[in-house]
């Protein structure tokens, strides 16, 4: 070796101990039994998690619960390895900023640009006709003039759907086979059109992920894995963590997932080789110096850490809570930089609150894990009196009860059931009037809800669907018959999916999404649209 290429390496494994001792230890200030508590239910004959704090750059927890690995018992610890699902995502933006800021590209390119593979979407007219009544909502127009960018990507506002729930449909979901980055660029050069116009609305997609950790490799000539190594994990001393971009790579102190089906737990572990999106592994000590570098950069300086940070806009200016891989809001009261993170079996929540110089990690090898839950209950016992009483406003039981009724989206036409005693309202603001109602989300955005007449067709009714339908963006065809006096969807290979009527031509199906007829101007039913929370529109043609 070289005395130039020594004393390189020198200096690397020198920045890399610094890094390490970036986050000291200190005397736990709160009383360690009222964290065991949040973690009590995880015992040796259970899978678990892995909780870390800091406060003020020092590490003030990291303890293990339950077990990383039930064949041969093997306890979660602080340096036990997991996978953290989509707290992975700001690391990939992470990336994507360092070649900006290295002139590179620009995050506002458009994608195409470094993914030629992706199709140029044509502009599409907004009057199509799709058919007569409420079941056929009309499509979101793509417009040429809203070149899908990079930004859009990180901020989820591209309107590219995502590809596992497009796989999904096909009767293939994440998990169920090896899927790779060839894979994914096979898929989203198939789809005919995005969710809605770059921009214009806000839907989780990990496509937009997947392609950003191909952009990294184009442009900067290695592979993510090797520019995110010694971009940012070499630089922070973070020396247990890794992508999954082989899931047959043996990885040393990795917990096992697992899932719980009747009080048995079995293996649940993420079978594929797509990454960015997801795909990072790595322990809860190793996330505490990551959070930390956004108070002292070692990787990056002030500018870079507060653009990661920035929440986005949508085209009309007004913002939203995500920035580049991170949501920016409050919890109770108090400002939170955070992500969840959930594949296959494992669970994940890195949350950092910048006003206190304080950050929870919670890493779990349990599909029934809830660390979103857990970090902030960690986060209450650290936060103490600085947090806010939480002081939800209900809609008053007699509102509820004038309003129940089934109410259908003007964006895609999925519904929301409201009863009077249990509605499925999520974390939206509701207003109702005597035409339906308007739900504004965590974004701050409006969706329009019209009130629909539940429906029940009678097997005569049902046989004008019977007919076999296909997609050539899914690769799937789709028989619909019917069979004891009910809808089914039949897919290859053996599956049968029970349909369930909601309004005009609109039925529901669980786990496979909201199926929707479409007619010509005559009335005739055509084709059919698929619809889940990120694919909109997923249209199938009758033969």
């Amino acid at each position: 070796m070289s005395l130039r290429a020594t004393s390189k390496l020198l200096g690397s494994l020198a920045a890399a101990c610094l890094a390490a001792f970036l986050l000291t230890w200190a005397p736990v200030t709160a009383a360690p039994g009222t964290v065991d508590e949040v973690f009590a239910k995880y015992r040796s004959s259970t899978p678990g998690c892995t909780v870390g704090v800091a406060i003020d750059g020092r590490r003030i927890v990291i303890k293990g619960y339950g077990t990383a690995d039930l064949e041969h018992d093997v306890p979660n610890g602080e340096e036990t390895i997991f996978e953290a699902g989509s707290v992975s995502k700001q690391f990939t933006a992470a990336a994507i900023l360092l070649l900006a800021h290295d002139g590179k590209l620009s995050i506002d390119d458009p994608v195409r640009k470094y993914i030629p593979e992706l199709p140029e979407y044509p502009p599409q007219p907004e009057d199509i006709p799709q058919g007569s009544g409420v079941a056929s909502p009309k499509p979101q127009a793509v417009k040429a003039a809203v070149p899908l960018t990079i930004r859009h990507m990180l901020n989820h506002t591209s309107g590219l759907r995502d590809w596992g729930s497009v796989e999904d449909i096909a009767g293939w979901p994440r998990t169920s086979r090896v899927y790779t980055h060839a894979h994914v660029l096979d898929i989203v050069s198939r789809q005919k059109s995005l969710n809605f116009t770059p921009g214009t609305h806000w839907s989780y997609s990990n496509t937009g992920f997947n392609l950003a950790a191909i952009i990294v490799s184009r442009v900067s000539g290695m592979p993510f894995t090797d520019f995110t190594r010694e971009r940012l994990f070499t630089p922070l001393g973070m020396t247990s963590t890794s992508w999954r971009d082989d899931f047959t790579r043996i990885v040393k102190g990795r917990a096992i997932a697992y899932a719980e089906q009747n009080g048995v737990f079995r293996i649940n572990m993420p079978y594929e080789n797509v990454y960015g999106n997801g795909g990072l592994l790595t322990t809860a000590g190793d996330l505490l110096k990551w959070n930390e570098n956004f108070v002292t950069p070692k990787v990056g300086d002030a500018a870079f850490v507060e653009e990661q940070q920035t929440p986005g806009k949508f085209n009309n200016g007004q913002p939203h809570i995500y920035a580049f891989g991170l949501y920016v809001r409050s919890y109770r009261g108090v400002r939170e930089v955070s992500h969840s993170g959930s594949t296959a079996g494992y669970r994940a929540f890195l949350a950092r609150y910048p006003d206190q110089h304080t950050s929870v990690a919670v890493l779990c090898n349990v599909a029934t894990a809830d660390p979103t839950a857990m970090a902030h209950q960690v986060a209450d016992i650290y936060l103490g009196d600085r947090l806010k009483l939480a002081s939800p406003t209900p809609l008053p039981a007699s509102d509820l009860a004038a309003a129940a009724g089934l109410y259908r989206s003007t964006l895609n036409g999925e519904t929301v059931a409201i009863d009077g005693e249990r509605p499925a309202l999520g974390n939206r603001s509701w207003t109702f009037d005597a035409k339906g109602a308007k739900a504004l989300d965590e974004h701050g955005v409006a969706e329009i809800y019209q009130r629909v007449d539940r429906v029940n067709p009678t097997e005569h009714d049902l046989q004008a669907y019977a007919g076999t339908y296909t997609s050539d963006e899914a690769e799937i065809v789709l028989n619909i018959a019917v069979e004891n006096g009910a809808l089914v969807v039949k897919r290859r290979p053996a599956a049968t999916i029970a349909l369930a009527p909601l309004y005009a031509d609109a039925f529901n199906a669980p786990r496979f999404g909201t199926v929707i007829f479409r007619r010509d101007p005559a009335g005739r039913i055509v084709a059919l649209s698929v619809v889940q929370d990120r694919v909109w529109d997923l249209r199938f043609a009758r033969k």
